[in-house]
């Protein structure tokens, strides 16, 4: 698999999949310019992406999604309830509506449930021969019946939003801190990076720290503040990256 984050953060979210069969968005939280500039940059545009999977309904990862649909009739990937949130698709026919783990192609695509403030959100496993893409973000925490199946895999996109500190002394109003510190909210540094230590094994190559809030959280915060956890916890591991709003990623193989 080839691992690509095209936008990551609270303007829009999106990052391409691509392996020897098919080309695979998750979100389309941007715009129609932006995600074609992006991917022209790796030779693709959005006429040539088979499927897009969906985390949530929030605007920063379907802002792009109505105008997709109308011009390039991919495929949608998303839960029965986020289905029901978004009535300009109730025509529309190519859609996936996830119950349990499925393949398509040469890919396989299993599920977690997250926490957020929305009627439903869905964090993902994507497998394709012996790699494996673990993508969590907009989520209040991880529920430790997932640890197993989020273990040792090849590479990490998980959320980490914000400082607490940062936040708590910021100069969002108070309705708007707790809801990020709760558990429908997002992951702190700390608590990401927490999850890391227990996810982290031989076959991780790459973790990609995302969602970064511009208000809440630095680059060096965020990475500094798992580093020391590794170090807590006697993790040698430095393949760590921070994906950004307006700018994509690296090209990850994995």
């Amino acid at each position: 698999m080839l691992v690509t984050v095209l936008a990551s953060g609270s303007k829009g979210n999106s990052t391409l999949i691509q392996t020897e069969k098919l080309n695979v968005l998750i979100d389309a939280g941007t715009n129609l310019k932006y995600l074609n500039e992006k991917l022209s940059e790796l030779n693709l545009s959005l006429e040539d992406i088979n499927y897009i999977f969906f985390t949530h309904t929030h605007k920063d990862h379907i802002g792009a999604l109505n105008t997709i649909v109308k011009k390039y009739h991919p495929t949608l990937c998303m839960g029965q309830k986020m289905f029901m949130e978004l009535p300009y698709l109730k025509d529309y026919e190519d859609i996936i509506i996830l119950i349990d783990e499925f393949d398509l192609e040469d890919l396989h695509i299993d599920m977690i449930k997250t926490s957020h403030d929305v009627t439903e959100s869905i964090g993902y496993i994507f497998s394709s021969n012996a790699s494996s893409l673990v993508y969590i973000t907009d989520t209040g925490y991880i529920n430790n019946k997932y640890f197993e199946k989020l273990s040792n895999k090849s590479m990490y996109i998980l959320e980490s939003n914000h400082d607490v500190e940062m936040l708590m002394h910021g100069k969002y109003p108070a309705w708007l801190k707790q809801r990020v510190l709760s558990d429908k909210g997002h992951l702190s540094n700390e608590s990401s990076s927490f999850y890391l230590t227990k996810f982290i094994g031989r076959n991780t190559k790459y973790v990609v720290l995302a969602h970064l809030s511009q208000e809440n959280n630095t680059e060096d915060i965020a990475y500094n503040t798992l580093k020391n956890k590794l170090n807590e916890y006697n993790i040698e591991f430095n393949n760590i990256y921070i994906a950004k709003q307006d700018n994509k990623t690296e090209n990850f193989i994995i």
